[in-house]
């Protein structure tokens, strides 16, 4: 009896979890820093959820719109170089047999297994080996654009829900240390479940996280503090 032994590889996991952990942070980052920039400038509560309420809104959609034409404009690519691809195998059959061979020499096979595995390869799926081996196209690479842009909004969407909660529930007068305290633990929350779900290393990923929202905050409330000692 055969067995077949399967690997739990997580590549395939990248491009719907590049799109949440970016969707998820940008949520986090920027409404938390939108809301500690007007809450520096001595705005009202009312005033702050109004920002913070408008930003989440505003940027799920400006996420969704941006990770959709992104995506879009790959795939778009992706599909003129197979079109491009398929015509070349059809007009320079033996110069592509040539290519993927010398691909295949160089990395370690010796020129006459190459060949034999380029042949056998192209005679089964001559398009799909070139994608594969060629242009490093795969179906684990090739991205959706509707549902990177869904998993951006939704996750943008649910990660500036946190600190507009945070807002609710803290007084006034002390709602930016609480907010910079809170958003980092948001933060590293996040960095370690993106980290864990891919399969990388956690402290790494959490101290990059937290880091660097840190930073932005940091920013957006000296920015509203001037600016709210000017007007």
């Amino acid at each position: 009896m055969t067995h077949v032994l399967s690997e739990d590889h997580r590549i395939g996991r990248s491009n719907w979890l590049r799109a949440t952990v970016l969707g998820a942070n940008d949520g986090i980052i920027s409404t938390a820093s939108l809301i500690v920039g007007v809450a520096s400038a001595s705005s009202t509560s009312t005033e702050i959820m109004t920002a913070g309420i408008a930003g989440m809104i505003a940027g799920a959609m400006s996420m969704a719109a941006g990770e959709y034409v992104s995506v879009s404009s790959q795939t778009d690519i992706e599909c003129a170089d197979l079109e491009r691809e398929r015509k070349e195998l059809e007009d320079q059959w033996d110069f592509e047999v040539d290519e993927l061979t010398q691909i295949y020499v160089d990395r370690g096979l010796k020129p006459s297994l190459a060949r034999t595995v380029a042949l056998q390869l192209m005679e089964k799926d001559a398009l799909g080996a070139h994608a594969r081996d060629e242009l490093n196209i795969t179906e684990l690479t090739t991205p959706n654009p509707v549902q990177a842009a869904l998993a951006s909004a939704g996750a943008f969407a649910v990660g500036a829900s946190f600190p507009i909660l945070t807002t609710i529930l803290s007084p006034r007068d002390v709602l930016v240390p609480v907010m910079f305290v809170a958003a980092l633990i948001f933060l590293a929350i996040l960095g370690t479940l993106g980290a864990k779900t891919g399969g990388a290393n956690v402290f790494k990923a959490t101290i990059r996280v937290a880091f660097w929202g840190a930073l932005a905050m940091a920013v957006t409330a000296g920015v509203g503090d001037l600016v709210g000692r000017t007007l």
